[in-house]
């Protein structure tokens, strides 16, 4: 029996990081109940479309739940979400303040309702502050938490991360907060208000370079493929493709200058310590680069590991997802038949992918209402003639 099994969750979250936290409850046991407007979640339809007949986006974020609809600019169907967080234990949501006010679910009615309940919500800028009812997305929340100051080359123009990091970041962030509320709660009996943001997650994830401008003013900024703090540690391109490769200590970097055959580089006064080699990174790193294109990728990561050089080659997504590392480790998994990708961790006891695949538009309605609320067909049949489900 997976850990989760029991735990009745409400999703009415949309996009990527909500729905990747139901999912990961989903993937651990719980039963999760994704709730959409007659609609649709917008990133159904976003391309790629696979042959399921909706997106890529949305079948790596959904799998696991039974789909419901409720138009909730009905009373009737206001009513039927209030009387489904009676019986939940986890109810996501991300809507803003004022929206959620209106829809009558905010933290305070939720919980009044069902003291256990743990209300789990998402914004773009947090709780408080002046921004607090702005909308957030990936993409400007990557701009206004400085990842994309940081992201890019050297004098060139700020650059998005390729992924969405903010986004699936909060998701785990918001993972183990329900999580932790869960196992907080078999001790108090009460559940809480678990409140996380894209905005926190981006400063959270600045980790050592927030801390550089906080302890000791320094602002960090773009260094391509390499890291500010050590030379070298970037991407070499060779002649069929690219090779990450780094020297983080002294020992590393004789052993470094030794894959590529250049024993006098390692004894040259100019580079000697990595602080010499950072502040004379201009000099350097044009020499090595001039080195990796006489050869192949294969062939330097062959030279490199074997002198315990830390490299890798840099793959690209088929690669990395055809990769014996990765199957070994179960990132590559299948739910109805769907190729997905697996959860970042696992449990011995059980857990780590939902069988069934992301749900069609509405498939469980009448279902989730006869089982968990008791209504009869005829009462179903009502909700249906008042509009409830659009």
């Amino acid at each position: 029996m997976k850990v989760l099994h029991g735990i009745q969750v409400i999703d009415l979250s949309r996009v990527l990081a909500g729905p990747y936290c139901a999912q990961m409850l989903a993937d651990f046991g719980a039963d999760v109940v994704k709730i959409e407007a007659p609609e649709g979640d917008e990133n159904r339809l976003w391309p790629p479309v696979c042959e399921s007949g909706y997106s890529a986006n949305f079948a790596s974020v959904n799998r696991g739940k039974r789909g419901m609809t409720l138009d909730l600019k009905t009373p009737a169907a206001r009513d039927v979400l209030l009387r489904l967080a009676q019986h939940a234990d986890v109810l996501i949501h991300s809507f803003l303040p004022d929206t959620a006010e209106r829809l009558g679910i905010s933290v305070e009615r939720l919980r009044a309702d069902n003291p256990r309940l743990v209300v789990a919500t998402i914004s773009g800028y947090g709780t408080q502050g002046p921004l607090a009812s702005k909308r957030g997305y990936d993409l400007m929340v990557q701009a206004f938490g400085g990842i994309m100051s940081t992201t890019g080359v050297i004098g060139g123009p700020p650059l998005r991360c390729g992924l969405s990091v903010i986004d699936m970041s909060t998701g785990l962030s918001l993972y183990a907060g329900i999580v932790t509320a869960l196992l907080a709660r078999q001790a108090s009996g009460q559940g809480t208000w678990v409140h996380g943001s894209l905005l926190e997650t981006t400063v959270a994830l600045l980790g050592h370079m927030g801390v550089a401008w906080m302890q000791a003013a320094v602002v960090p900024e773009p260094q391509g493929s390499g890291s500010w703090l050590l030379v070298p540690y970037q991407a070499f391109r060779c002649q069929d493709g690219w090779v990450l490769a780094g020297a983080p200590n002294d020992g590393a970097w004789r052993r470094f200058c030794d894959a590529l055959e250049w024993p006098s580089l390692a004894d040259d006064p100019r580079f000697q310590g990595n602080a010499a080699r950072v502040a004379k990174r201009d000099e350097l790193v044009p020499m090595l680069e001039a080195r990796f294109a006489q050869h192949t990728v294969a062939h330097w990561v062959e030279r490199l590991e074997a002198r315990s050089v830390a490299c890798s080659p840099v793959q690209t997504v088929d690669q990395v997802m055809t990769h014996p590392q990765v199957l070994a480790n179960q990132m590559r998994v299948a739910a109805g038949g769907q190729p997905l990708i697996g959860t970042p961790f696992k449990l011995s006891d059980g857990g780590g992918v939902a069988e069934a695949p992301a749900p069609a538009l509405g498939a469980d309605t009448e279902a989730v209402l006869a089982e968990t609320l008791g209504l009869s067909e005829p009462e179903i049949a009502q909700l249906r003639a008042v509009g409830a489900f659009g």
